[in-house]
């Protein structure tokens, strides 16, 4: 198992859209065993392959207070979206940044476990979020790309200053 290489926004690298994993075999495992090391290394709550510089249909999530209920999401894709929700998000990629985001309240995924097999969950609340964030970020998208151009621009000011004050 290796901690990954998580890219900085405004990376290009966040942009590019997740290919479909063709079958879930042992490459796929270990680039799971990877993510969730990486993940709870940070800490962070999850982690999308993009993340990583791998652009494959693959998500880690643990929003457990304990820490030990990973969820892997090979192939997602949300089937339903239902209510509305205002939660504060962070993002791996974006550090030390949290804003106020409008999700769905609930919503219905499909997906492949690390089994290979098709499973369908319903989720609501903070692992809701979770789960459409690093959708999103499947999708080439990170979230501050839903906040106005001015709060944008702020982030990227922010995050220059921290690399440079770190370099």
């Amino acid at each position: 198992m290796a901690v990954l290489d998580i890219l900085r926004y405004p990376d290009p690298r966040l942009y590019r859209e997740a290919e479909p994993v063709a079958e879930v075999n042992d490459s796929i495992r270990a680039l799971v065993r990877d993510m969730a090391q990486t993940m709870y290394a940070a800490p962070g709550m999850g982690l999308a392959a993009t993340q990583v510089d791998v652009h494959r249909r693959v998500i880690v999530i643990d929003a457990s207070e304990t820490r030990d209920q990973l969820l892997v999401l090979i192939n997602p894709e949300i089937v339903l979206r239902e209510g509305v929700q205002y939660c504060e998000e962070g993002c791996l990629s974006v550090p030390g940044i949290y804003e106020a985001v409008e999700r769905a309240e609930r919503v219905t995924v499909r997906a492949l476990g690390l089994d290979g097999k098709p499973f369908t969950m319903t989720a609501d609340k903070l692992l809701a979020v979770c789960i459409q964030h690093e959708m999103d970020h499947l999708e080439g998208k990170v979230f501050v790309e839903y906040l106005s151009r001015l709060k944008q621009q702020r982030i990227k000011a922010k995050l220059q200053k921290q690399l440079r004050q770190t370099a």
